[in-house]
């Protein structure tokens, strides 16, 4: 919940002070840090004890994880992009 209200923060944020002279560094800070998040996720996930144990079921998870989303995220955007854009097109 913290996280969530975190973002919703910084979005807002985001949307009305910040400056847009900005963005261009802001954009490179971001960048930076994600990479420095994905870092740290590694060395945490590296340094558990059975990781290389669990490494089989621990890919086969995440790979089950990222396809449903998409899959359904393209199931339901594909389906509405072709109603409504194409109805644009056509006008």
């Amino acid at each position: 919940m913290e996280t969530i209200l975190i973002m919703c923060a910084g979005v807002a944020v985001g949307a009305t002070v910040f400056p847009a002279g900005l963005k261009k560094w802001n954009g490179r800070l971001q960048l930076l840090l994600t990479g420095l998040l994905i870092f740290t996720m590694g060395v945490s996930l590296g340094s558990r004890p059975g990781f290389l144990e669990e490494l089989g079921s621990l890919g086969l998870d995440s790979l089950v994880f990222a396809l449903a989303p998409a899959l359904l995220s393209v199931a339901v955007v594909w389906p509405l992009s072709r109603r409504f854009l194409e109805k644009r097109e056509e006008e």
